[in-house]
């Protein structure tokens, strides 16, 4: 509990000065309303249910979105690494796709998907595709090789050795991976509900803040912050687990 409250009172500090500023006039409450005002508001969202609807097609869309990156990422990566064949082929795609901002994607996903949810399940999943794609080949490729060596010297299948060997040590690369995705997926899911959406946690950002209603528009925040808290939270207790079954 004591460590716990150590590592975040930063977090305690930040709320404090923050709620202490406005009330004594050195920042404007219109602008930066007091934390207490924005707990306030935060809870009348959760009690008029308005809150629920957005968050639910928000995560919805993020989950979907980088479930789908997961899938496709480990298999890809670890594919590149394996054969070469697919190296060759998805290695200069995965070099070319890397700089581009996912931002400049936006108007091509209205373009082709709309502005309903498949569009942002779409970029999310081009978002965090990429450094799923890296971390499994990272890991796939730097497994040593004298352990693959001498599972073919008691002979080994090539299946056998990628399933057995391959991927369990390529893990704690994969699960990093995997996890700087999770940040990237809540990133672009708010980003493209400000631009492109009707509903979400994003739209409801942009809509409270366009109408000047700017404590719940903090509120609106705070849950964005507390879910990808809480989700990363969640996935480091799964890794700490997923690496301890493997050991």
């Amino acid at each position: 509990m004591i460590a716990a409250f150590q590592r975040y009172s930063p977090v305690l500090i930040l709320a404090l000065v923050w709620e202490v500023l406005p009330r004594i006039g050195l920042v404007s409450p219109g602008i930066l309303p007091p934390v207490s005002v924005i707990l306030e508001s935060g809870a009348g969202l959760f009690a008029s249910g308005e809150i629920y609807h957005h968050a639910s097609m928000s995560l919805f869309r993020a989950f979907a979105g980088l479930f789908a990156a997961i899938l496709f990422g480990v298999t890809a990566g670890i594919s590149m690494a394996w054969f070469r064949p697919v190296r060759i082929v998805l290695n200069p795609l995965v070099q070319m796709i890397y700089p581009i901002p996912r931002s400049a994607l936006i108007p091509v996903m209205i373009m082709w998907f709309g502005i309903g949810s498949l569009s942002k399940i779409v970029l999310i999943f081009l978002g965090c595709m990429l450094p799923v794609i890296i971390s499994a080949y990272n890991g796939a490729r730097g497994v040593e090789q004298v352990f693959v060596w001498s599972a073919r010297s008691l002979g080994a299948t090539r299946n056998q050795v990628l399933w057995e060997i391959i991927l369990p040590a390529a893990m704690p690369s994969i699960l990093n991976g995997i996890r700087t995705a999770l940040a990237i997926c809540f990133v672009l899911l708010v980003s493209t509900e400000l631009l492109i959406s009707r509903e979400g946690l994003g739209y409801l950002i942009g809509i409270l803040g366009g109408n000047g209603i700017y404590p719940s528009m903090f509120a609106v925040i705070f849950i964005v912050i507390a879910i990808g808290f809480f989700a990363d939270r969640l996935y480091l207790l799964f890794s700490r687990r997923a690496l301890a079954w493997l050991a």
